[in-house]
């Protein structure tokens, strides 16, 4: 019996240990962050040093013909996964990174100066701001004083206006094929209205962004901001969110985008509490200038967090670029220089 157990004994020590001996123990290696034109390698190890017959590699997906070099030139920055695919035996492990795009650059500086000063309705929450055939159309926030307006640049006068049903806070806005789009803060829905009455045609709806903050539109889709460092590209016929982009300096992200502009291919944003624009290239989400507005605020007579610049519109024909924000009693038009 005593036999038997001894024997026994080292029959389960040697199972343990010979199990022990196939257990393989794998590290995806791969850097955290990396500027969009530089190029970088991910290996596998096995840290028992232990065989593998073939391992594939993927970015986002898509297989990668080599794990070195590999070229992020051409891909939106932010966050891109990166994973292995691991085949020793009759075996197979995948293993997933994350690696963040940062922009090759650090942002151009601007300053600006002011061309014209205009009166603006100081009970104006500024929402959305936009250019169209010599008016200003604006949306304004607020639960029970969201409004949709239009109105004469060099008097502040609001020609026409109507009311948001009380139960939403407005936001964002923009004009595309004759048509007014208007965002909500946390419905997640907008509305359609015409261009010459003002009267809603229909609804559209925004699933995958967390809110509705700020809307503009290229020659084809309407751009939108949530809150979020992300800017979506929205179908213009659905609303529905078709893709994004992540805004991103060369070393950081940039969140709590707000009302946007479309100006010469580029997005220009507010950033929430922040008397600042920043201007995006909306293929990758590099920020590529900052324009510093420092001032315009106190001299719109506000103060405060909540009473920030908030509010771009451009005359393309005559390059006017105009600003606002929450309350403010006057409207800018401006010129951004270069810092020297």
């Amino acid at each position: 019996m005593k036999k038997f157990k001894i024997f026994f004994s080292l029959l389960v020590i040697t199972i343990f240990l010979s199990s022990c001996d196939t257990i393989y123990r794998f590290k995806l290696t791969s850097p955290k962050e990396i500027k969009g034109s530089q190029k970088f390698s991910v290996t596998v190890e096995e840290k028992g040093q232990k065989p593998i017959d073939s391992i594939r590699y993927y970015l986002d997906g898509t297989l990668l013909n080599s794990n070195k070099d590999i070229d992020v030139s051409n891909r939106k920055l932010g966050t891109h996964a990166i994973s292995a695919t691991i085949f020793y035996g009759d075996k197979q492990k995948k293993l997933t990174n994350t690696i963040i795009l940062l922009a090759d650059k650090s942002p151009e500086i601007y300053t600006y100066t002011i061309v014209n000063e205009y009166p603006h309705d100081e009970k104006a929450f500024t929402q959305g701001l936009e250019y169209y055939n010599g008016f200003l159309y604006e949306s304004t926030g607020q639960r029970g004083q969201s409004t949709l307006r239009k109105v004469e640049i060099a008097t502040g006068k609001v020609v026409q206006k109507t009311d948001i049903d009380k139960k939403y806070f407005g936001e964002g806005m923009t004009i595309f094929n004759n048509k007014i789009f208007l965002l909500t803060w946390q419905n997640k829905i907008g509305f359609i209205y015409k261009l010459d009455t003002f009267e809603k045609e229909k609804d559209f709806y925004y699933a995958q962004s967390n809110e509705g903050w700020g809307l503009t539109h290229n020659s084809e889709q309407l751009i939108k901001s949530d809150g979020s460092e992300r800017i979506w590209f929205l179908n213009a016929e659905t609303g529905a969110e078709e893709s994004f982009i992540e805004t991103y300096t060369n070393d950081r992200l940039i969140k709590e985008l707000n009302e946007l502009e479309f100006i010469n291919g580029k997005i220009y944003a507010n950033v929430w509490q922040r008397n600042s624009i920043i201007i995006i290239n909306p293929k990758t989400g590099a920020v590529e200038g900052i324009a510093d507005l420092k001032g315009l605020q106190s001299k719109s007579g506000q103060k405060g967090s909540d009473k920030v610049l908030n509010g771009i519109a451009y005359d393309a024909e005559n390059d006017r670029l105009f600003v606002t924000g929450k309350n403010w009693n006057k409207l800018f038009e401006i010129k951004l220089q270069k810092k020297q």
